[in-house]
This record gives C-alpha cells, structure tokens and sequence, in this order.
C-alpha cells in the first residue's frame, strides 16, 4: 500500500510542538507541503519533517491543487479553520484541524456540510483527550463507577499564564481569549466522559478585567520556562481574560465552566469533575474516585500519574502520540476517527453560548 502523503497548513508552535514530530513517528506516511505566511518557517519545517522532494508554499490554495496530497493539517490561527477546512475539503483532501473547531457555530457547520458532500474524513485536534489520567477517567466512568451523572465541573484556570508568544490575545485572529482557546479542552473532556452532547441552554459571563489594566510593571507574570519576567501586552490585549458558563444538558445535568489566562485565585483545580449517583471523580492530582468502600467515604487513586504521551507535552522522549496514530490508521482505512466533528461542534455552539450570554446578559438556548 502506498504511503499517505500529508500536508501541512500552518508551521507555528502547534505545529512544531505537536504535529510534526506526532506524524514523523507515524509509518506509512510521507509529509510532503508544508505552507506558511512566513516562508522561513515552512522551509525549516521541510527541511527538518519532509520528503526529499517536499516542497513550500505560502498560498494554502496552492497547496490544495497539489492531486497528489491525500490529507493536510489546519494549524493556522482560529479565524482560519473553517474557510481552509471547507476548501481542503472540496479538494478531496481529508482534514485533521486543530481545536478549536470554529470560531462559531455557523462555521463549524460549514465544515460539517463540506465534510458530509466532499465524503473525506474530518477531525479535530482535542489531544487531552489521549492523555494518560484522561482515558483511564473515561475508562472509569464508562465501567459504571460513577453511576448517573447529574454534575460537573469543567476547568481549566490560570492565575497568571497569559500567552505572549503568537496571536493569541488578537481577537481578530482568534475569536476569544481563554475560553475558546483552553476552556474548549475542558469542555470537550468533560461532554465526552459523559457521553452527552443534547445542551438545552447556556448562562454565562466574559470579564475583561486583567488584561486590559494591569500595566506591564504589576501583573506578576513570569516565564514558564525560566521564571524570568514575561508580561503580556496589555494595550494590544482584545480578548477575554476569564469566562464562566452555566450549561444545563436536556436530561437536567449541569456542567459548571471555567477558563482563565489572567484570575485571582490560588488554587488550580483539575481540568474535570464528576458527580453521579453512585460516585464522583476529579483529574486534580491523577485520578481520584470519591466513592463509598465498606459503608465509609473513601479516596480511591486510580492508576498512576503519568507524563502526557503527547510530543511537546510530556518533555523528553515519549512513546508514538496516539492522535496521530489514530488518525494514520483511519486515514488508511484500518480504524476509526476517535474526536467526531459532530461532537466538536456542540463544543464550539457552548462557546459561542457564552459569549453571547455575556453580551446579552440572557439565556441562551441551544
């Protein structure tokens, strides 16, 4: 069987830090385009990832006309899945984009139209889903443990951990700040454990507070990888700093949502909690099963606390990254697609929910 020849749209750091070395472990595959606005960085990402022959583009349509390309990457910034998504589509190629799906609902649906008349595969890039605490979780709850789950809580919060690097405090570019950019992994994390997607209705807020008024000199901001100063900008800063979301489910759950770059608080609590009828659950330190053994209250760890097995994510050398593996095998026909598209657009419509509720300060009803 011959290789599948990939494409690469987008060579920034999701690319470098994930889709490159995820797909050079893969067997089976030539990575053969890579397309950049910045010519430099495709060259780099061709020379170190590609084919002999691999060529560069700085066209993404240019690319597309290329026949012989089976499937291509979205790693572009948020505002450009749907519109490259639909049109790689439309030329046959299969799709892995990058979360989140869309910037809204309308053109989340314009993929899923695309995807649906073109009949190539398409999915979306939700890897915490492959982390290790993550699965064992789904596994947990898929066995019964927890029973009917009414409550969740899904978070993912920052006391100080604004992106300076990119654009990702261009709204512009991105569509939002914290919410559509991490919030959409806790989100997405916390619907598939449930393995319930039917949302009635959405309350939520957006606060621009942080970013906008902290000048550089007080935001308390340091480096991630040494400690050192790395205050954001705050003049250009357009996009949230925290959201907070309601979402009632049409079988009465609710799910508590949470995201921040910028938030006064201490503690940073795991990305997912669940309560059900016979036990709970939260990814705070591993995975913890809050359940009752001998007719007493206990703490049950689940497994134990493993590095993601994500390229860029878990640091030193890791196994083959299993989104990757996943979508090669499907790719050639020996496998299913693990995050359905369908599923990502529910995450994007809880999204755009919020926002909407916030500017509107009403429900929003699904």
């Amino acid at each position: 069987m011959a290789n599948v020849k990939i494409g690469f749209i987008g060579c920034g750091d999701i690319a470098k830090l994930k889709h490159f070395p995820g797909m050079a472990q893969q067997k089976g595959v030539d990575l053969v385009a890579f397309c950049d606005l910045v010519i430099e960085r495709a060259e780099e990402a061709a020379k170190k990832y590609g084919t002999p022959d691999a060529k560069v583009y700085t066209d993404y349509r240019e690319l597309l006309a290329d026949e012989s390309i089976d499937a291509v990457h979205v790693l572009t910034p948020n505002v450009g899945h749907s519109e490259i998504t639909v049109a790689a589509l439309d030329a046959g190629k299969h799709v892995l984009c990058e979360k989140p799906m869309a910037i809204n609902p309308e053109e989340a649906q314009m993929m899923l139209d695309a995807r649906d008349r073109s009949g190539k595969l398409l999915t979306i890039g939700y890897q915490y889903r492959h982390f290790h605490e993550n699965a064992i979780a789904k596994k947990v709850v898929d066995d019964g443990w927890l029973g009917d789950i009414y409550y969740a809580e899904a978070t993912c919060i920052r006391r100080r951990g604004v992106p300076t690097w990119g654009v990702f405090t261009d709204k512009s570019k991105q569509g939002g700040g914290p919410l559509i950019d991490i919030g959409t992994h806790a989100l997405d994390l916390t619907l598939w454990m449930m393995d319930n997607y039917e949302v009635d209705y959405v309350v939520g807020s957006s606060y621009e507070k942080l970013g906008r008024m902290l000048d550089p000199e007080h935001q308390g901001q340091v480096s991630w990888r040494d400690g050192s100063p790395d205050p954001w900008n705050n003049e250009t800063y357009d996009v949230e700093d925290s959201a907070m979301g309601f979402i009632k489910m049409k079988n009465g759950a609710t799910i508590y949502l949470r995201a921040s770059w910028a938030l006064n608080i201490v503690t940073n609590p795991g990305m997912v909690l669940l309560c059900g009828t016979k036990g709970g659950l939260d990814t705070y330190d591993g995975v913890r099963l809050n359940h009752v053994v001998a007719g007493q209250p206990s703490i049950t760890k689940v497994g134990e606390k493993v590095n993601p097995f994500i390229p860029g994510f878990g640091g030193g050398d890791t196994p083959p990254s299993k989104e990757h593996e996943i979508w090669v095998a499907a790719l050639k026909g020996e496998g299913e697609l693990f995050v359905k598209a369908e599923q990502a657009l529910v995450v994007t419509q809880v999204l755009e929910a919020i926002y909407e509720s916030s500017r509107s300060g009403k429900p929003v009803y699904l």
